[in-house]
């Protein structure tokens, strides 16, 4: 978990980094521990007002891959001194025409011990199609429970941020105690 002034931070770092014309607009950074995720916003392609559907979706398509080719060797440079610099790895996507397009993206491994009832849902979500395997399954319940729970889980997450301003403020954080870092220095 990383504080609000930190996410600040990381958004100012990227918004200072990325070469000007790589976005029309940054228009989301997300962290975790093991990933930061770059989203920003492209130029929808033009087409005629009356254009089909499928059209519409083509072009959407294509623009996107169009983006991510012509874009990989400097996404690729940010992405190195990001990675040296924050310890995670950088993932990145686009917004295109009301469209959300994920490049790259971490897909880490949660190792939890389940009951049977528990297993039984996810084995029910399987046999139902919803789902390929269980960590297909437990991964839908994740996206489910956000959806629904997201107010709530915002104000957990700010109350974590509070929790760790306060601990900062603790005896063990003066001179004579710097304080803990995961950067290795």
């Amino acid at each position: 978990m990383i504080t609000s002034e930190q996410r600040e931070q990381l958004r100012g770092w990227f918004a200072g980094r990325l070469p000007d014309d790589l976005f029309e607009e940054l228009t989301e950074i997300t962290v975790d521990r093991e990933e930061i995720t770059v989203i920003g916003r492209i130029p929808a392609p033009r087409l005629a007002e009356d254009a089909p559907v499928a059209e519409r979706e083509a072009a959407l398509e294509s623009r996107v891959q169009e983006f991510r080719e012509r874009t990989r060797e400097d996404r690729m440079a940010v992405a190195r001194e990001a990675e040296h610099r924050f310890r995670r790895k950088v993932s990145w996507g686009v917004e295109c025409g009301g469209r959300r397009a994920l490049f790259t993206h971490v897909a880490a491994p949660v190792m939890t011990r389940l009951r049977q009832p528990e297993r039984q849902v996810l084995d029910t979500l399987i046999a139902g199609g919803v789902a390929r395997s269980r960590s297909d399954a437990l991964a839908w319940c994740v996206r489910l429970v956000q959806r629904h729970t997201d107010d709530w889980l915002t104000e957990l997450r700010d109350s974590l941020e509070h929790v760790q301003r306060v601990r900062a403020q603790g005896p063990d954080t003066g001179p004579d105690h710097p304080p803990h870092t995961d950067d290795g220095e």
